[in-house]
């Protein structure tokens, strides 16, 4: 895997994860993967793309995904977002549908979210890579310790941070975030996921980018803009 490529807020924090004996396993896992012929996404260079946009102590909303894209040229290393020039996937639809209805932001006609990632947003999946036309095929290998460990760092800054957690798969890996309603710093909103299958029964309405917002603003933080421009 060489070295990884990410961000140094997060490299030298993270040192331990990568020197432990698990990170060696999932190294030869996904070595042997590609021995074989299988293709792997994202892009090896994007693997921790998440981190290297969005440094450390510039975390002020972390969204949590589950699996990357498996299809053709879509994942690129962010939860949710696809490269410039692919459709917008159903569920990321669901989500600027979301935004027109709670902040009025017209629906983009993309799906690259790396202006999010670059305020701060942290766009993390629970597992970074995935073989081609195959979702989950590399789960339980390693990766969801090491965004475990992700998780925490981010728990332990002193600033508050937003955590949207859609679908009970985040909700799960999120759980032990301090949250302001267990006396912590942090805001924790819930919603299910919004994949077509879900997004009716209860994300759609959940206003949780102005509530975000709110929330980021009385702590003395600057809000985000949701807003999407054209991709260079």
């Amino acid at each position: 895997m060489g070295e990884p490529k990410l961000h140094p807020s997060w490299l030298e924090p993270l040192r331990d994860e990568f020197a432990d004996p698990y990170m060696a396993a999932l190294r030869q896992f996904l070595v042997a993967e590609k021995a074989a012929g299988k293709r792997i996404f994202p892009a090896s260079a994007n693997w921790f793309r998440a981190l290297d946009l969005t440094p450390l102590e510039q975390v002020r909303v972390v969204i949590l995904g589950q699996d990357p894209y498996h299809g053709e040229g879509q994942a690129h290393g962010l939860c949710f977002s696809v490269q410039p020039g692919v459709r917008t996937p159903p569920s990321l639809q669901n989500i600027y549908k979301e935004m027109e209805a709670d902040l009025g932001i017209p629906r983009a006609r993309h799906g690259f979210l790396e202006h999010w990632a670059k305020q701060g947003v942290l766009l993390l999946n629970a597992v970074l890579t995935v073989r081609m036309g195959a979702a989950a095929s590399h789960q339980g290998r390693g990766w969801e310790r090491f965004t475990d460990a992700i998780i925490r760092l981010v728990n332990a800054k002193p600033e508050p941070v937003v955590f949207l957690l859609w679908g009970s798969h985040a909700q799960k890996k999120a759980a032990f975030v301090d949250s302001i309603d267990k006396g912590g710093r942090h805001l924790v909103l819930k919603a299910p996921h919004p994949s077509p299958l879900s997004a009716h029964s209860g994300f759609l309405g959940c206003r949780h980018f102005s509530k975000a917002n709110a929330f980021l603003e009385s702590r003395g933080l600057a809000p985000i803009d949701w807003a999407l421009p054209e991709p260079k």
